[in-house]
């Protein structure tokens, strides 16, 4: 019906106009049951890196996006259009134009690299910034991640009726009797993507909403997903009240957590302020963990520092020190023991070489203060385990009690913590939205540059309940805002030394205001000035960038600690983000090979993301073998005997493309390879995204 009425806007006959609105409204006025709502008009992006050419659609840049046009020729700047709808000619200057890309369409993404904060060298983990219209993010997300996503968590426009959030680029306002169906068109197209890249088995998606759409929204989500466990939480995140006219305070907001398979939230050791009962607790002991790596990236060639024999005495009973770490063709069987001592290795049961999961002065460093303990020796050398960052810092804040030292150096503690459950009533001080979202920022910025931010705590503890026992969870978020959930990953890292990945996505709009003043002074979207001041260039990633770093946007350290923690702001957090924008690529350049120079952040991001993005640095190279990066690539396969020995060289390559025409040759190619991911360039990526459309 929406998308009627929108169509009935553009017929010039007025009479005919009256007559059809009359029979619509008839027609509306059939009741219908259950959560009924219009698919509207297809969805538009605009494309400001994409050159307009004839044969394009187009729309104004100062328009809506929705308002189409073909370009018919272009002579001199000038580009002679005509209108989607009406037919109507129109000369229109190129550089007002911009290119648009219209729902269902085949796209081709790419990602193009803006920015980068390295603030952990050493370290593998990479998180992701996207600039992007997150549907289309959401479709390169798909071909990434589908099945492999642990946590998805968003907090979508909450469609006040004030000018909170666009549709196909137009603010849909309170007096927009289609702004609920609009709504949920908008976030029902987003979802069904979003359901593919969640883990069957165990994930969960977490939304937030107020009382303008949790009604709509929970019919929603019980009608796509409904074999999932759905659970809605009210969280007081406004003490003071924010105004409702001619009703009371709202003073809460609701959080829908969708679970999917296993997936369940884990009672934690949460402060007094979380309980409700005495019932409601049981008690956790000081957790130790192994030290020996384990999962997909716990071989020794993965990391040759961690590869090191520990001595210890030949009873067992002491530590006696560390050797050097050997070089991936030094054979351990060479190295002695000092007198009276053993030499324990990292080996898997199958008696693969493994890696520990500290550095020798890592681990010298944690084992003087208590926290590194020696097991019973077994066939393949000894188990030893140690103290996870977290775990490690709530014994130094006193929440364990050390009560003594064993005889090999490691603390003693029995000490018992309550776990709590807290209910689906939560009101939690940290979960004031002014204090620990605005006033957060304000700090960070010293201005107001975003309103409404979540509580970074808030955010914080919803997905904590679910991943706490996850420390290499993969969580999305695709309405990133200012920032706020890379932000709380990264404190929950920095707690239990976990090793989370987080990819945000946001688009670079600019508020309503700034829109308006821009205009004025004869700025347009996609220019410079303009992309400047957007959410994502100007919120998202300084944000991001002045949180690990430890800073304020001008460079002085951030002052106190985060609550309810002894982790200080000014310290940051050891990780790295690469800051992306997404493109379009033309897929007859792909299918040529012309653009995989272009395309190697996707492959990157396929791969796992570890360690720094890499580069094409040489356009005629015939293989490019990334052992950093766990990734290969086979670009001319006449070269594969070389590329073959080049990896079987490097076990830590578990993801290789090979670039070929020939499905029967890559099938070939890839049959030595067992268990690693392997990919048809460029057939893979193009067949997903011409297939994938339409939705």
């Amino acid at each position: 019906m929406a998308a009627i009425h929108d169509l009935l806007a553009q017929v010039q006959d007025e009479a005919l106009r009256a007559r059809l609105e009359q029979e619509i409204n008839r027609l509306s006025k059939t009741k219908k049951f259950g959560l009924v709502f219009e698919e509207h008009l297809p969805e538009c992006t605009p494309l400001y890196d994409i050159s307009v050419k004839r044969g394009y659609t187009v729309a104004k840049k100062t328009g809506v996006v929705s308002e189409m046009y073909e370009v018919n020729s272009i002579k001199d700047g000038i580009a002679t259009c005509y209108h989607k709808v009406t037919g109507e000619k129109e000369d229109i200057p190129v550089e007002d134009l911009v290119s648009v890309a219209q729902f269902g369409e085949p796209i081709y993404p790419y990602l193009k690299p803006i920015d980068s904060i390295c603030n952990a060298p050493d370290s593998d983990l990479w998180h992701t910034l996207i600039e992007a219209d997150n549907y289309h993010a959401l479709q390169l997300l798909e071909y990434l991640y589908a099945g492999k996503v642990d946590c998805i968590y968003i907090d979508p426009p909450y469609n006040t009726g004030a000018r909170d959030w666009k549709y196909n680029n137009d603010y849909v306002d309170g007096a927009d009797s289609y702004r609920h169906s609009k709504w949920l068109s908008m976030i029902q197209k987003r979802l069904k993507i979003a359901k593919k890249l969640l883990n069957p088995d165990d994930s969960v998606l977490i939304v937030t909403i107020d009382e303008k759409e949790y009604l709509h929204l929970g019919c929603l989500l019980e009608e796509m997903f409904p074999n999932a466990n759905i659970q809605m939480v009210s969280t007081l995140i406004a003490p003071q009240g924010n105004p409702r006219v001619n009703q009371f305070n709202r003073v809460d907001e609701y959080i829908y957590f969708v679970g999917f398979g296993s997936a369940k939230p884990e009672l934690l050791p949460l402060s007094d302020e979380w309980r409700r009962n005495a019932e409601d607790t049981r008690t956790l002991r000081l957790l130790w963990q192994t030290l020996m790596r384990t999962g997909n990236d716990s071989m020794r060639a993965n990391a040759p520092n961690c590869f090191y024999p520990i001595f210890v005495s030949e009873d067992g009973k002491q530590f006696k020190g560390v050797g050097k770490p050997l070089a991936l063709n030094e054979d351990r069987t060479k190295v002695k023991a000092p007198d009276g001592c053993v030499a324990i290795w990292p080996i898997h049961s199958d008696g693969t070489e493994a890696r520990w999961n500290h550095s020798p002065e890592s681990l010298l460093e944690i084992q003087k203060k208590g926290y590194v303990k020696l097991g019973k020796f077994t066939d393949r050398g000894m188990a030893i385990s140690y103290l996870l960052r977290g775990q490690i810092q709530k014994v130094e804040s006193g929440l364990f009690k050390i009560e003594g030292y064993n005889e090999d150096g490691s603390i003693i503690s029995n000490s018992e913590v309550r776990m709590i459950d807290p209910g689906t009533q939560w009101s939690i001080s940290s979960h004031d939205a002014t204090r620990s979202g605005s006033q957060l920022l304000k700090q960070i910025f010293l201005e107001k540059r975003f309103t409404f931010p979540k509580s970074l705590y808030a955010t914080h503890d919803a997905i904590r309940f679910y991943v706490a026992n996850k420390p290499n969870a993969l969580i999305v978020d695709f309405f990133a805002g200012s920032g706020t959930t890379l932000h709380a990953v990264n404190l929950l890292n920095a707690e239990d030394g976990g090793n989370r990945r987080c990819i945000i996505v946001t688009n670079n709009e600019v508020s309503d205001a700034e829109a308006k003043t821009l205009s004025n002074k004869g700025f347009k979207p996609g220019d410079p000035e303009w992309e400047r001041l957007g959410i994502a260039q100007y919120v998202t990633w300084p944000r991001t960038v002045c949180s690990i770093k430890g800073t304020d946007i001008k460079g002085n350290p951030l002052k106190g600690n985060y609550y309810n923690t002894e982790i200080q702001m000014q310290d940051g957090f050891e990780t790295n983000v690469m800051y992306y924008k997404l493109g379009f690529l033309d897929k007859t350049a792909i299918a040529l090979g012309r653009q995989l120079a272009e395309l190697f952040p996707v492959l990157w991001l396929k791969a796992g993301a570890h360690g720094p993005c890499p580069s094409l640095e040489d356009d005629k190279a015939y293989m490019q073998v990334l052992p950093e990066n766990e990734f290969a690539i086979l670009i001319d396969e006449k070269h594969f005997r070389e590329f073959n020995e080049a990896v079987n060289k490097h076990p830590e390559i578990q993801t290789i493309y090979i670039v070929t025409d020939s499905e029967a040759g890559y099938r070939e190619m890839i049959a030595g390879y067992g268990d690693k991911n392997t990919y048809q360039l460029y057939r893979d990526y193009l067949d997903n995204f011409r297939i994938n459309t339409g939705r």
